[in-house]
């Protein structure tokens, strides 16, 4: 039998984790720690556009970060909310794991629309290849997740100095796809969308990434049912149009302990994410001529240490372990889509 969404309840999950600012101020404490910590190299406030939150982090390992992996992630707070030094916490595990990571900020809601958004992280990967001339694994959490969908569906190809396929890898944690219902929601307030501009930019109405690009879409299992819809429907519509696609459930997680499991090394999600950055590593020693050893731009100097829709209460399909994981309930792979890809 069908039932009615409580849609306010469904996508507030500041309101379902009544515990979500003690979870974000231990996050802000870590950030602050690590972001003046001895721990590998750090380049702050890196521009890539001349508004004040148009800036980025970037944090690498010691010896031999030159030609470490890169990993980029795009935090969270509905478009609204959130800064990139409140996130430096997630690129400690990958650093210490050998890893680089960019964190960037982006203007946000009502100041700007979320195309705006969308562009502002559009610049920036672009920004960040012209200094790293590395393919970047793209990670995204909530709203970031939703940017991370846009990333590596977006054409690039018309993009001066960078490949047509800048961005083949992502993983959306917690993620938006179809922004329709925040139309029936009290975040629509700040946000302003309208139902042309919600169709605009929701990736499952635009055009799907090209085929043989690759998306994890990542859900803690206590998330409420509809972040957990979204993150199947766009991992089984572009799974059928031939994107390699996974459904990674979470155990024990919610919209905001999720982000723990990824900074928790050895964990499901810890491990895939550094299998795929891996993976596009592998393929970025030499590519049209350029050796991606050396950045082509040198860095600053860098610092040491309507109505409410009805839904379908049919069961989701039975989950299978995912492979690799150090734990079989690390995490969960619910209907993986695409072309087999046994190495990312």
């Amino acid at each position: 039998m069908a039932r009615r969404l409580d849609l306010e309840s469904e996508y507030n999950a500041r309101m379902r984790v009544p515990e979500y600012s003690d979870i974000q101020m231990r996050w802000q404490s870590k950030s602050a720690d690590f972001r003046t910590s001895r721990l590998g190299l750090r380049h702050l406030d890196q521009d890539y556009g001349d508004m004040e939150r148009q800036a980025y982090d970037l944090f690498l390992p010691g010896q031999g970060g030159d030609d470490a992996p890169l990993i980029v992630f795009i935090h969270g707070g509905y478009w609204q909310r959130g800064n990139r030094t409140d996130y430096a916490c997630i690129a400690e595990p990958f650093v210490s794991a050998g890893y680089r990571v960019a964190v960037p900020s982006y203007r946000v809601c009502p100041d700007v629309a979320i195309a705006h958004i969308v562009g502002d992280i559009q610049e920036f990967l672009v920004t960040l290849y012209d200094r790293i001339p590395r393919r970047p694994l793209v990670i995204g959490h909530s709203a970031g997740g939703h940017l991370a969908a846009m990333a590596l569906a977006t054409d690039w190809s018309g993009v001066e100095g960078v490949p047509a396929d800048l961005v083949t890898h992502a993983v959306a944690i917690s993620g938006l796809f179809d922004l329709e219902p925040m139309l029936h929601v009290t975040e629509n307030d700040v946000l302003c969308l309208t139902p042309e501009t919600a169709e605009a930019v929701s990736p499952l109405s635009g055009s799907p990434p090209p085929p043989g690009r690759h998306l994890v879409a990542a859900v803690g299992a206590e998330e409420s049912p509809e972040f957990i819809r979204q993150s199947l429907e766009v991992s089984g519509r572009w799974g059928d149009l031939n994107v390699t696609t996974e459904c990674l459930l979470v155990p024990n997680s919610n919209h905001f302990t999720v982000l723990d499991e990824l900074m928790r090394p050895g964990s499901g999600l810890f491990q895939r994410v550094c299998a795929m950055a891996d993976a596009i590593d592998a393929t970025e020693v030499v590519t049209n001529g350029v050796d991606h050893s050396e950045p082509t731009t040198p860095l600053a100097e860098p610092i040491v240490s309507t109505e409410e829709p009805v839904v379908d209460e049919a069961p989701a399909p039975a989950p299978t372990p995912v492979a690799g994981a150090d734990d079989a309930s690390e995490a969960e792979v619910i209907a993986p889509s695409g072309p087999d890809d046994a190495t990312t």
